[in-house]
């Protein structure tokens, strides 16, 4: 029985307690009610007489060495845990890294938009997604045949109504919101048209299917071409800083005579290329015409940026698509 005791008690002292899983484990094997020290004590009926005084004595030695390093491990542990919660809360201490969210690019460039042309002494305006085809062709000056009507283009909405069949599409630009501007609000005005827009394009690296745009309009008396191109130079040196490489090119758009279009050099001076980012011109007289307003008493100009191009630029970005593949590794460097 004496050797079965020095045995146990070898065992506790070689025991090994490191965290509150195995002090509990501790306890469990040699302290609780069916641990081996009580039924240790369960064969003390079976020792002599004459050994029951010393083998006694050797069963109490080892239950108050299972008992001392029991109690002994659960206040180091206990001193631990209160150094690590009084660390966390030193002020000295270096403050632990947050992993807070941001501002997708779009949106950070979208805001930078608005608050240049808010400088610039223009309002901000809405409109709806979907759109009838007056609103987002005709009212523009597209013609029937205009190959921005195919469905190679355009996102077509087939809706019924009282039986007659009637075309919708997703906008395929901002500018519809300019006529529905136009006919809501006389002259003179300035505003931009923030918006998503829609095309069935293919997918690459410089083009998408969804994309955001930005329209801006100015209607007023003897608003001229040098007005415009004033803006769009403005413009590019707020968003781009006073050194930016630009140029403005002729180009046509059914809704504006003469139209242009401005490029900024995207890349370095040797290995870089002209990007486009907007189309504008004067508002042709036939979109004034559509909406009621005095083409010989008022002149304007309009313009379409895109914003997820502006953005690209903006950023150093040379895959549209990464703007929307939500990839947290990209997103998080815009913190």
């Amino acid at each position: 029985m004496i050797d079965k005791i020095e045995s146990l008690k070898k065992e506790i002292e070689k025991a090994v307690i490191e965290d509150e899983n195995s002090l509990e484990q501790f306890r469990l094997k040699y302290l609780s009610r069916n641990g081996e020290i009580q039924n240790m004590f369960g064969l003390m009926g079976k020792v002599p007489k004459s050994e029951r005084a010393s083998v006694g004595k050797a069963m109490n030695e080892v239950k108050n060495l299972a008992k001392n390093k029991y109690e002994t491990s659960k206040q180091k542990l206990s001193e631990s845990v209160e150094a690590t919660f009084s660390a966390k809360n030193d002020i000295t201490l270096p403050v632990s890294p947050s992993y807070t969210g941001s501002l997708h690019p779009l949106t950070r460039t979208l805001n930078q938009i608005k608050q240049i042309f808010l400088r610039l002494g223009f309002s901000i305006a809405d409109g709806p997604e979907i759109e009838d085809d007056f609103h987002n062709f005709t009212a523009l000056n597209f013609p029937e045949d205009h190959p921005a009507r195919d469905m190679q283009d355009t996102f077509f909405i087939r809706k019924s109504d009282h039986d007659e069949e009637q075309d919708l599409v997703l906008r395929t630009h901002t500018s519809p919101v300019q006529i529905r501007l136009l006919k809501e609000q006389d002259p003179p005005l300035r505003a931009i048209m923030p918006g998503r827009v829609y095309r069935n394009e293919a997918v690459t690296a410089k083009s998408y299917f969804q994309f955001n745009q930005v329209e801006g309009l100015y209607v007023d008396k003897r608003v001229t071409l040098g007005d415009l191109i004033e803006t769009l130079v403005m413009f590019a040196k707020l968003m781009y800083g006073s050194d930016v490489k630009y140029r403005v090119r002729p180009s046509f758009f059914p809704f504006t005579e003469p139209s242009m279009e401005m490029d900024i050099w995207w890349g370095s001076e040797k290995e870089g290329k002209w990007l486009e980012i907007l189309g504008a011109g004067m508002v042709d007289p036939n979109v004034f015409d559509a909406v009621g307003v005095d083409s010989e008493d008022f002149t304007g100009f309009a313009f379409g940026m895109g914003v997820d191009r502006i953005c690209m630029l903006r950023y150093g970005i040379n895959d549209i698509r990464t703007l929307y593949e939500n990839d947290i590794r990209f997103l998080q460097q815009f913190k």
